[in-house]
């Protein structure tokens, strides 16, 4: 009801909770600024919890207000009573329950203090509605005060000359840079010591886009899906005989530079084989992520902008003295080797799915991959990406080549399904005079459909580029390597008419009055996407893809880069 009367703060509607919360963190990903989502208490709160956990698990300042009961009624069952607090306990990075309503003021400026410095997360602040329908004039206070708070801890000369000690003597060094990088504010610093040492850098999902990836120390990110020659940097080559006895083909990184990430098991796979041979240095600003997943050599509780700065400037008073030639030799060998590809095989081509929808002309099967570099090259590699979780997420991370922070925007740790079209309605909220487009997959984007009507009613040109196989990809991709192709409700298509794509997603989004394309044929594709690209609203471009393309490279999870296929 206030806010229908302020003039500085738009108040925008999902059509579901989890969809504001999600939007509210594609805002804050794509801004830096701390997002803002609300509900009601009940039911309404708890849909908002999954959004809640995505920006924990990725370091995302969110504030989420809810409603609750009258605090004579709590604890007693009353309707839609739930305890949100303590329900949300586990990932937030703080919570408020209000008591007081002359608490408001310094509760909520705490609130996005706390929010966006250190290591940023979210907070809830929950209202019971006796508070709510109070009225007060509210006193702000001039200072925060937050006793053992220190957002900010600063490593010492001391360790920072033990850094640059390390880099000379090291033959093999890599840069391993995570989303830390971004919410720290410090690709410019990172760039700046990356150029005056000339150490290759690979980042994480969430760091994807703190440094260039055409740039030619760029080794873009590894794990599970990332480049083979990131991998092999970071660990070396490593092959497995047919008796399954591992060999060494190449070292990898005999130093490894580990600043704003959390070692993550995506990322590492086998955690004590990741950079087995290599001395670890982790810069980040929480202190609880050292020694947590993999134990390093050098420790080092600091901001990561603090570090980075201090770094190019030691370096440009007592330069590097070491040269890796060799070392680049042998990645440059690497990336020739093993570069980011795709291509039509047999396989594909006798999918059933394909031949239904190609009606035998197999010349012009769309491959997710090549709809996605497609989208790079028209888009001119200028759109903030935002995407679902599955196949297209990894192929929006492998095939469109991201130049920027937040020009990727995924749910990386949580990998929470239907988050794509909402994020991206956010971002678009943040940046509005720059493309934003939902790399999407068919079952992904269904989660979070009603979105759609938000961003036709509240004129928000978000876009989605859906790359539907008919199926859960991800999921099939498990089961055809583990499960010897055995399909558990993988199907999301209609088993009584596989000739029809289903749902009819042009049929939906008309009813939305969203306009919506669907492409089968290759020869179709780049004239639908430049109309997707000349809309100034809402856009929905469907393609159909086959199922049986997998994502490469795959390290097997808990596995080694001598597992991985490429």
């Amino acid at each position: 009801q206030a806010l229908t009367k302020s003039r500085q703060i738009r108040t925008i509607l999902p059509r579901h909770e989890q969809g504001g919360a999600f939007a509210a963190g594609g805002y804050a990903r794509a801004s830096g600024k701390v997002g803002v989502c609300m509900a009601t208490s009940g039911p309404g709160a708890t849909n908002l919890v999954t959004g809640i956990a995505d920006a924990w698990m990725d370091s995302v300042p969110l504030v989420a207000l809810t409603g609750q009961v009258p605090q004579a009624m709590i604890g007693k069952g009353a309707f839609q009573e739930t305890d949100f607090y303590g329900m949300t306990l586990s990932v937030v990075k703080h919570s408020y329950l209000i008591t007081d309503i002359r608490e408001i003021p310094r509760v909520v400026k705490e609130a996005f203090h706390i929010a966006h410095t250190g290591r940023p997360g979210p907070v809830v602040i929950d209202f019971p509605k006796n508070i709510q329908q109070q009225v007060a004039q509210p006193v702000w206070p001039d200072k925060i005060n937050l006793p053992g708070y220190n957002p900010s801890p600063k490593a010492d000369d001391l360790e920072l000359n033990e850094i640059i000690g390390l880099i000379e003597k090291s033959e093999r060094p890599v840069l391993y840079v995570g989303g830390g990088i971004i919410t720290g504010n410090a690709s410019k610093e990172l760039r700046g010591f990356v150029e005056a040492t000339k150490i290759p850098v690979t980042t994480t999902i969430m760091g994807v886009g703190v440094f260039p990836e055409d740039h030619k120390l760029s080794l873009r990110w590894l794990g599970m899906h990332g480049a083979a020659y990131a991998n092999w940097a970071v660990s070396g080559e490593l092959r497995k005989d047919t008796k399954g006895r591992v060999r060494k083909i190449a070292d990898g990184a005999d130093l490894l530079l580990a600043f704003g990430v959390r070692f993550d098991d995506r990322v590492t796979g086998k955690v004590e084989k990741f950079c087995e041979s290599g001395t670890i240095v982790h810069v980040d600003i929480d202190r609880s992520e050292h020694n947590k997943n993999r134990h390093v050599q050098l420790p080092i509780h600091s901001d990561v902008k603090y570090v980075l700065g201090k770094l190019c400037r030691m370096v440009k008073a007592r330069p590097i003295k070491a040269r890796f030639t060799k070392w680049h030799r042998q990645i440059g060998e690497w990336k020739q080797r093993a570069p980011m590809r795709y291509e039509v095989t047999k396989e594909v081509l006798k999918s059933a799915h394909m031949r239904d929808h190609l009606n035998g002309k197999t010349d012009q099967v769309i491959l997710p991959q090549h709809a996605i570099a497609m989208l790079f090259e028209h888009s001119k590699g200028n759109a903030i990406i935002t995407t679902g979780v599955g196949q297209h997420q990894m192929w929006a991370g492998q095939h469109y080549r991201y130049k920027f922070p937040r020009q990727f925007i995924t749910s990386a740790g949580l990998g929470a399904m239907g988050f794509g079209y909402p994020a991206a309605m956010g971002a678009k909220v943040a940046c509005p005079n720059r493309e934003v487009i939902d790399i999407d997959g068919d079952g992904s984007f269904l989660m979070n459909i009603q979105e759609l009507a938000t961003a036709k009613i509240e004129k928000i040109a978000a876009k989605a580029l859906i790359l539907n196989n008919q199926h859960l990809g991800m999921v099939v991709q498990w089961e055809d390597h583990f499960y010897a192709g055995n399909r558990g409700h993988t199907y999301l298509g209609n088993p009584d008419n596989t000739k029809e794509t289903y749902p009819d997603f042009p049929a939906i989004c008309a009813g939305f009055g969203v306009k919506c394309e669907r492409v089968i044929f290759k020869k179709d594709l780049i004239p639908a996407m430049k109309r997707m690209l000349a809309a100034k609203e809402p856009y929905v471009l469907e393609v159909v893809t086959p199922y049986t393309e997998h994502v490469l490279p795959f390290i097997p999870a808990g596995h080694t880069v001598a597992d991985m296929i490429y």
